[in-house]
């Protein structure tokens, strides 16, 4: 039996009730993997090569250096 075969088997045997809380996970694992843009892919390397800037601290800092940029 395929994984696809015993999911819909699975889903069968949820009661109604209990299948709103399936739906939205289901909806989005339907939904293709999102591929990073040329910019960000550009940023990836950038970081694989020990260039950029790894920031690690709190997400406020981060905006605050945002802001001075």
């Amino acid at each position: 039996m395929s994984n696809r075969d015993l999911a819909k088997n699975l889903i069968d045997q949820i009661p109604e009730s209990k299948l709103v809380f399936i739906i939205p996970y289901l909806q989005g694992a339907a939904i293709p993997d999102e591929m990073p843009n040329k910019k960000t892919l550009e940023a990836f390397e950038e970081m694989k090569n020990s260039g950029g800037h790894r920031f690690t601290g709190s997400t406020a800092d981060l905006i605050k250096e945002l802001m001075e940029d």
